[in-house]
């Protein structure tokens, strides 16, 4: 790797402190920087990315492991090129999920070999950042080989990064009002209380953020892009309390949370794991405490273990399958985020034979267009904007050593999303403002082909998400290509835009509890070729019935309904690739999005956007 050797102090003063008493229980021969934060949160603020700060690589998954000779990061198919890019050489690059690559564990075993002391060497980490499966695994990996892990309480990281680091935010927590969640928190607490008891349990902790903020129908800002906020609770047969700073509710967030006939008790954000410990005591014999399988192992560790019970929080399948005003809310905020996506794609398409716009002035300009629409509460992430081989990146960050020209000579990806009172968007659209090549036109139109094989699979219902993924990969496969992130992730109603516990991928889903009618994920299949461009084509797909001609066991069929309404480029797409049913499909597609997305431009009076729209959605004809 060329880049400069910038991140060497850092790892150099982190090796003092694992030897240092002051911090540590017992002297470290390895400590482990995860991603998240103390909630598990995929995307966190910024004095949580202790793994960026140490490493200098800024992607959203990976994870850092300091020894007393060795540094190394593991990231998965995503953040290859991003990685590569990024890190320095302080640091070698493990990419997870490659035969070749061995996980955390077995690399730490295998790297302790070549000077093992008599007693073992220790392995330390913060018991906040690690959730308990990770603890679990990891551990019965190390003692196998006489090794020890152990919880370091005194973050390393943040000694290291000192008075530099970020202070924790602490912005307003609002009230997301019944109109649009379709369900007051109230009866969310009693359907919960519900389900604790039909599990023996008398309490459970909420550790993750979306959770608090789901239940108690609340939002914030405390993360870039997530309308979360930094709270716990824990919801018990009598009480109800959040651990959250008093500081950050609203007179209004205040007065909603004190609500009859379910008042909620305020704690400090702090009190969690003491006042856990405190339920404990309370607990009647024969019931348990419910926790979520991805909490941390400090939570864990709060909890006796004849009174756990380990399972998936009980708010994520009711936060995935939406009721009616959530599901129309969704439907809703895509038509007008198409529009906002047609404004941008009009304005560009125009823009680029000048090539007087880049990557993040296009970003900043679609932004503007989503920012023109009912309802919009913000991105949901950031801009991915992309032209050429910076596509090829998967989750690619546009910045002004990298900002690329918008041209005719390149391909050019965007995926971006947005939130609205009403829900939460994620699309990915590729085009070409010139003339493609064959090669992006073959690789465009087997993404497309994976693509409508996803959106029309039938399926029987409760199966799991990964069970599907092969449809979306079948046409890349049958000559030798692929890529490396998964097909599809859960969305939330103006929460997470990445949200479980189902998904589509190669990897399993632990928690997936199977796909039922009113969830909603994406279907996201692409192509990136290094070096050159990148492909993805992603729309949000909802589960509803299929119209089959059998039922078998007297059982209704699934299916999906797209709701992402914005054109597919016919410019990309080799048609002599497409078979009669995948034209129609996007023929009629197409008649959906100038149908639904047309009546809203012909209303905003975007006359550019709207003849955009219309020439992009022309019917193609089928070959001879």
């Amino acid at each position: 790797m060329s880049t400069p050797n910038i991140t060497a102090h850092l790892v150099k003063k982190l090796r003092q402190l694992m030897k240092d008493a002051s911090f540590v229980p017992k002297a470290l021969h390895a400590y482990i920087i995860p991603s998240c934060d103390a909630h598990q949160s995929e995307y966190t603020a910024e004095c949580d990315q202790r793994r960026a700060f140490i490493s200098g690589f800024t992607g959203s998954m990976g994870t850092a492991i300091v020894t007393d000779t060795a540094a190394a990061l593991w990231t998965d198919g995503r953040y290859y090129l991003q990685a590569q890019q990024e890190l320095d050489q302080t640091w070698v690059l493990m990419k997870e999920g490659q035969h070749d690559t061995l996980r955390e564990g077995p690399w730490l075993v295998n790297h302790f070999k070549g000077y093992m002391p008599q007693q073992g060497c220790v392995v330390g980490v913060d018991p906040l950042l690690l959730d308990q499966k990770c603890w679990v695994e990891l551990e019965k990996e190390l003692l196998g080989a006489g090794h020890q892990l152990v919880a370091v309480t005194s973050n390393l990281v943040d000694v290291v990064w000192g008075a530099d680091k970020p202070q924790r935010p602490n912005n307003p927590v609002l009230v997301h009002d019944k109109h649009w969640t379709g369900k007051s928190h109230i009866d969310k607490i009693n359907e919960l209380r519900n389900t604790i008891k039909q599990k023996d349990c008398y309490a459970v902790v909420l550790t993750a953020l979306d959770d608090v903020a789901y239940l108690l129908n609340m939002r914030g800002s405390d993360i870039p892009y997530n309308p979360l906020f930094f709270s716990y609770m824990i919801v018990t047969l009598e009480s109800v309390t959040i651990f959250v700073d008093v500081s950050k509710l609203t007179a209004e967030a205040t007065q909603h949370l004190q609500q009859e006939p379910c008042p909620v008790e305020v704690a400090p954000y702090e009190d969690l794991l003491p006042r856990l410990t405190q339920v404990c005591s309370s607990v009647p014999p024969g019931q348990f405490v419910w926790l979520p399988t991805t909490c941390s192992q400090a939570v864990v560790g709060c909890v006796p273990p004849h009174q756990r019970r380990l399972l998936c929080t009980p708010v994520a399948l009711p936060r995935a399958v939406k009721n009616p005003t959530e599901i129309q809310g969704l439907e809703a905020c895509h038509v007008r985020d198409g529009a906002a996506l047609c404004s941008f794609l009009a304005w560009l398409e125009q823009e680029a034979p000048q090539e007087t716009q880049t990557e993040m002035s296009a970003a900043a300009y679609l932004e503007q267009c989503r920012a023109k629409q009912d309802n919009y509460r913000g991105l949901s992430f950031e801009t991915i904007t992309a032209v050429g081989s910076n596509a090829a990146i998967t989750h690619y960050r546009t910045s002004p050593a990298t900002n690329r020209t918008v041209t005719t000579r390149h391909i050019y990806l965007v995926d971006s999303g947005a939130h609205y009172s009403d829900g939460t968007t994620d699309v990915t659209r590729t085009l070409h403002f010139g003339e493609p090549t064959a090669a992006e036109r073959d690789a465009f139109t087997r993404v497309l082909k994976g693509h409508i094989a996803l959106a029309t699979a039938v399926f029987p219902p409760k199966i799991k998400g990964n069970r599907l993924d092969s449809f979306a990969r079948q046409f890349l496969w049958s000559v030798g290509l692929d890529y490396g992130h998964g097909t599809g992730h859960g969305i939330g109603m103006f929460l997470n835009v990445h949200e479980g516990p189902m998904g589509i991928g190669w990897r399993t889903y632990p928690d997936d509890p199977g796909l039922e009618e009113g969830m909603f994920l994406s279907d996201e299949p692409g192509y990136y070729k290094a070096g050159e461009f990148g492909i993805r084509i992603e729309s949000i797909v909802r589960v509803v019935k299929a119209d089959t001609p059998h039922r078998h066991n007297d059982q209704d069929f699934l299916t999906f309904k797209v709701v992402t309404l914005a054109p597919i480029q016919a410019k990309l797409i080799d048609v002599s690739l497409l078979t009669n049913a995948e034209l129609d499909w996007l023929n009629a597609y197409h008649e959906t999005v100038r149908k639904e997305v047309g009546a809203v431009l012909s209303a905003q009076r975007d006359q550019r956007a709207l003849e955009w729209l219309m020439r992009e959605t022309v019917p193609i004809a089928r070959l001879a």
